[in-house]
């Protein structure tokens, strides 16, 4: 089966490219670095040619708001016209858990955006929602920096290695589209000031995590469960202190 993976250069695109690859599906990484660029459409129908699915993990290079808005309509909005014309039947995208209970972010507003665009577009879709990534632990804390402190609000937070976001991708890839949406997260809840507390400790981060209800996650306020997945939930296996183990040691 031809794959073709949008964002499949980046953190957790080239994680499901490697994984598809391994299992034998015809995996190509498109993005600006293999000459395909959903927001200009450059090379879009030739990476697209016979290709029986699409799956969307690419970022805005920009998270101010109305870049980020842009970003995700534009692209999107390309993708799924390229697709149309080339028969794609399968198009599956990578969203964040919670959207739709934060809506005043400009960052979920956008998702939330790209998924209305993917839901009426008439090809059928799976949507991954996933929790944040333990890779992206440090740049949480530098997001939510107020000089050598970090705040962080104290809500359920469960974080999930990018390696099992990457294999719930594929997986979601190759079967039947859902036409709706499915969630994953790590195996463990944490309340979040605690979980940074430990994690930058483990990091060897000297920033005191100070215990803020008003912290703001990426301009806005959470709430207490705004962040952490519903029933029914795929849960990953592997644990954040293993895994903080593991990639500390190189392993």
């Amino acid at each position: 089966m031809k794959i073709v993976v949008v964002g499949g250069t980046g953190l957790i695109g080239s994680k499901v490219v490697t994984k598809l690859t391994e299992h034998g599906h015809e995996a190509v990484a498109a993005s600006p670095n293999t000459g395909v660029n959903a927001l200009t459409g450059e090379g879009l129908a030739e990476a697209l040619a016979g290709a029986q699915v699409v799956i969307d993990v690419s970022n805005s290079p920009s998270f101010e708001p109305a870049a980020v808005l842009e970003f995700f309509e534009t692209s999107t909005r390309n993708l799924l016209a390229a697709e149309a014309a080339a028969g794609v039947g399968h198009h599956v995208a990578v969203s964040v858990v919670g959207t739709e209970r934060m809506p005043e972010n400009g960052y979920f507003r956008a998702k939330i955006a790209q998924e209305q665009l993917i839901e009426k577009s008439g090809i059928p879709f799976s949507l991954v929602h996933a929790t944040q990534f333990f890779e992206f632990v440090r740049s949480i804390a530098d997001a939510s920096a107020d000089g050598d402190k970090v705040r962080i609000a104290p809500v359920r937070f469960q974080p999930i290695a990018g390696d099992e976001v990457a294999q719930a991708v594929g997986r979601v890839a190759v079967g039947t589209p859902l036409n709706g949406r499915t969630e994953v997260a790590g195996p463990d809840q944490f309340r979040m000031d605690e979980f940074f507390r430990d994690a930058l400790a483990g990091l060897g981060d000297p920033r005191e995590v100070v215990t803020d209800p008003h912290a703001l996650y990426f301009g806005t306020t959470p709430g207490e469960r705004t962040l952490v997945p519903g029933d029914g939930a795929t849960l990953g296996k592997i644990h954040y202190r293993d895994w903080a183990t593991q990639n500390a040691t190189g392993k």
